[in-house]
């Protein structure tokens, strides 16, 4: 059996068709199959790969790290260096508040232990969540999820769970004495990159405060400079007093992290202790990674760029196919009239070398979201292939 039939025999699936390249090496934006055949990364690993691939910073704390430790016990027992480095710099990074760090394995993960801090904090149990939302897949964060379809086959999920739409005033008037908290992606992303109104978020927070809810932001994909700055929440004004963090934070290794204060994180400590426990969260080697990787975004540019090359994204992908477009940052959706349509276009750009995809809640969106450090050069070459791509499929439908 070649690898192509090991793959689909012995590797768990998650799809009837997956996308199959069988990759052989990655580096910046680039990706390369087993025949040699290139690709730009247009979605950077759902938003893990910020700063690219095989950045050899990161490479090198990996190599270090490895050679040093790996995992020695349970997460929260050793002092580990890697994780104390990385939750400081981070902490020195965002508001006061946020200060205390949990890393996990994954958003997912994240999702489901601030979930559990929010009710272990307030002694309540009603949690109010977003439809077309994505936090996850877990069973509790699958019970926040913003869609029927993808929740209905795992029922009985989580109890007092109220979805709403993002953006709503019923989202913002069903805040009340019993709300444990209100769990919201600062930019909703798999519904196609759909940000708030500034507003709305701040009615959010004040009716949180008025009634002791939390606030639980979900920047798993929208942090590390996606939109344009550090962190989203910094375009809105509003502070959370959870924040979910995931994809880009391990620098190409799996990590997550929920952040709030240190008096709020320490409630997990007793009556039950052990309130929440990890045996490889944070794991040293994925923290040294994220840390060099946060460096590096630090050091450079690449933020500051974002907005100059979303501009020029808006710019060169115009075609009469695309009904619309949504953006926010280095983070774009483009609509064309049906699901079928967008998907056999995203093929048609994966078989001519640009890596795209399609949404959960919007099928009939293409997803662009590459590296930061993609350069107004590449990024001319990939809106090409992607115009190529829509014109070759919209011949096809003609003919």
């Amino acid at each position: 059996m070649n690898n192509r039939q090991l793959f689909l025999s012995h590797v768990a699936q998650t799809s009837p068709k997956p996308i199959g390249i069988e990759m052989a090496r990655a580096d910046g934006i680039y990706l390369w199959d087993t025949t040699g055949k290139k690709y730009i990364d247009a979605i950077a690993g759902f938003s893990v790969c910020n700063i690219g691939h095989g950045n050899l910073q990161v490479v090198k704390a990996v190599q270090e790290q490895a050679a040093a430790y790996m995992h020695v016990i349970v997460y929260g027992e050793f002092i580990e260096s890697p994780q104390v480095s990385y939750a400081s710099l981070l902490a020195n990074h965002l508001p006061d508040n946020l200060n205390c760090v949990y890393f996990t394995n994954s958003g997912s993960e994240a999702t489901e232990g601030a979930m559990k801090l929010a009710k272990r904090v307030t002694n309540r149990t009603k949690i109010i969540a977003c439809n077309n939302a994505y936090h996850g897949s877990t069973q509790g964060s699958l019970s926040v999820m913003g869609d029927e379809y993808w929740r209905n086959a795992f029922r009985p999920l989580l109890p007092d769970v109220h979805h709403f739409n993002f953006g709503s005033n019923d989202l913002i008037n069903s805040i009340d004495e019993h709300t444990s908290c209100v769990l919201i992606e600062t930019v909703q992303a798999e519904s196609g990159i759909n940000p708030p109104d500034r507003n709305w978020l701040k009615a959010i927070r004040q009716k949180c405060l008025e009634h002791c809810v939390l606030l639980i932001f979900d920047e798993i994909q929208a942090g590390f400079g996606r939109t344009g700055t550090l962190w989203a929440f910094e375009q809105f004004e509003v502070v959370p007093d959870i924040l979910l963090l995931g994809k880009a934070l391990g620098g190409g290794m799996p990590l997550g992290a929920f952040i709030a204060s240190n008096q709020l994180m320490r409630t997990l400590t007793h009556d039950p202790v052990l309130g929440h426990i990890t045996t490889f969260g944070g794991h040293p080697v994925s923290c040294a990674a994220g840390k060099a990787a946060f460096e590096v975004l630090l050091q450079q540019n690449y933020i500051n760029e974002v907005k100059s090359k979303e501009q020029q994204l808006l710019q060169l992908l115009q075609h009469p196919a695309i009904i619309s477009v949504n953006h926010h940052g280095l983070w774009v959706s483009l609509q064309f009239a049906t699901a079928k349509k967008a998907q056999a276009i995203v093929h048609q750009c994966v078989l001519n070398g640009v890596v795209t995809d399609w949404f959960l809640f919007a099928p009939d969106r293409l997803r662009i979201a590459p590296p930061l450090i993609i350069t107004h050069d590449q990024i001319v070459e990939m809106c090409s292939i992607i115009l190529q791509s829509i014109e070759e499929v919209e011949l096809t439908i003609n003919n």
